[in-house]
């Protein structure tokens, strides 16, 4: 007769724990998911096992465009009126496709170039902030909280290696349980975090079998110490047992992009600068979830102040092809590969994109293409992953700016983008927690806003 094994009985707030830190351990020790997943059905039985092979969150790609870049964006998904009007401020006037909408949805248009992976939502929100680099009217969630720094708090519940990356000075902001911002200057820096000099020809831990000597030796002669065993050398000693198994490893040669990965996101040696940057940090993002080292990236975007982006049509819909083949070519990589922490995924099915910027420019009048919105707004672009009401919530018409009720989800003549900040930054929240609204009041207490939010998905 077989025997019932015996597991270790944990309480709800332990188990969590349990599973949040035997996850990041694992990542660490450069261990797949599913050996993680091994040890803890051994431990604590299958029931708290299976709860580990779904994340808690979404993973997030935040592009910040600056100096008028936003404006690009508006070629993918542009307002209706903007799309459909002669003479407004869009390259392909009635050339714009309907998106799919389901109950509650608002129309949005898509622009010919724009990426076929699934509902988008626009919401008004924010204020126009023309010509700075770093826009963050759109991330107050109030109270000094932050939307990016809020994200990655969310996150921390599906540990990574470095949680939190962001390209250049942007907004990151504050947020209780906000991981430390990993700051790199471009693509190559995101690279070079997880490059380990001593494991690159030439470094002393070149040669694998010595990597795997180095770590070892270090933690037999750990086992050794008999201060190892005090509560007050446990944190500096679990860093030195990472450390030595990451000095033998170097995951910089899985994440760096090839000819290959390029030429399928469309870059060749006279693609423009501000389209390769955005390239190469998307192909990395896709290589470094697949070994889920990090959730968040937040990159730039273009910062080019595109004023007579009108005068040549050619340069102009080469850009706008250019960043749809791009975004496209991103989540067809995602679509390929299967997540390593939600089981029977792929990585397409686990992600939020927004967009966000200083000013999208004047909708209406291509002619200079004035840094102007009408009633000083702006808005954020967001990939729910399905968790978002789809379409345009409050929007431009003309010279008329609509806000919206996000607790009926209707648009709203009157009221000011400003006040739509804190509801938009929230509805990127609850995508990134999957549905779950008790985390995101954790970071907001602002409108409800289950006027444009689908349940969780089960």
């Amino acid at each position: 007769m077989a025997t019932r094994r015996n597991y270790i009985d944990l309480p709800d707030h332990a188990r969590r724990n349990f599973i949040k830190w035997t996850v990041g351990l694992g990542a660490a020790l450069g261990l797949r998911p599913w050996k993680v997943f091994e040890v803890q059905e051994s431990i604590v039985g299958p029931a708290v096992a299976a709860s580990a092979t779904q994340s808690p969150t979404n993973r997030m790609v935040m592009l910040h465009a600056g100096n008028g870049g936003a404006a690009w964006f508006t070629q993918l998904w542009p307002h209706t009126d903007q799309a459909m009007t002669a003479g407004r401020s869009f390259y392909a006037t009635g050339q714009a496709t309907d998106q799919t909408v389901a109950a509650g949805d608002h129309p949005m248009k898509l622009g010919p170039a724009a990426p076929k992976w699934g509902p988008m939502s626009g919401f008004i929100g924010g204020n126009n902030e023309t010509h700075t680099g770093r826009p963050a009217s759109v991330f107050n969630l109030g109270n000094n909280v932050t939307l990016p720094a809020a994200v990655a708090a969310l996150q921390m519940a599906s540990p990574t290696l470095v949680p939190a990356i962001g390209i250049g000075q942007l907004t990151f902001g504050a947020a209780a349980g906000a991981p430390t911002l990993a700051a790199v200057p471009n693509a190559a820096g995101m690279v070079e975090l997880f490059n380990s000099a001593a494991s690159t020809a030439g470094g002393t831990l070149a040669n694998a079998s010595d990597a795997a000597l180095f770590e070892a030796y270090y933690k037999a002669n750990l086992s050794l110490l008999k201060a190892a065993k005090r509560p007050t050398m446990t944190k500096g000693i679990m860093t030195g047992k990472v450390a030595s198994n990451l000095l033998g490893r170097n995951l910089s040669n899985q994440l760096r992009p090839t000819a290959t990965d390029l030429a399928r996101y469309g870059v060749t040696a006279n693609t423009p600068a501000k389209l390769s940057s955005i390239a190469n940090a998307l192909i990395t993002t896709v290589k470094a979830w697949k070994l889920n080292l990090t959730s968040f990236v937040q990159m730039p975007a273009f910062n080019d102040d595109p004023h007579n982006a009108f005068q040549n049509m050619q340069t102009l819909k080469d850009t706008v092809d250019g960043i749809g083949k791009i975004l496209q070519a991103f989540y067809d990589d995602l679509k390929a590969e299967p997540d390593p922490v939600n089981a029977g995924l792929k990585l397409s099915d686990s992600f939020v994109f927004t967009v966000s910027g200083d000013t999208f420019k004047n909708p209406s009048n291509p002619a200079g293409w004035g840094d102007g919105t009408p009633g000083n707004s702006n808005w954020i672009y967001v990939r729910g992953n399905g968790l978002l009401k789809a379409g345009w919530f409050g929007g431009v018409n003309g010279n008329t700016v609509e806000t919206w009720n996000p607790t009926t989800g209707q648009n709203v003549t009157g009221g000011t983008s400003a006040a739509m900040a804190a509801p938009a930054a929230a509805t990127v929240l609850y995508a990134v927690a999957k549905g779950d609204m008790r985390r995101v009041q954790d970071f907001y207490r602002g409108q409800d806003i289950t006027g444009v939010t689908n349940p969780k998905l089960i």
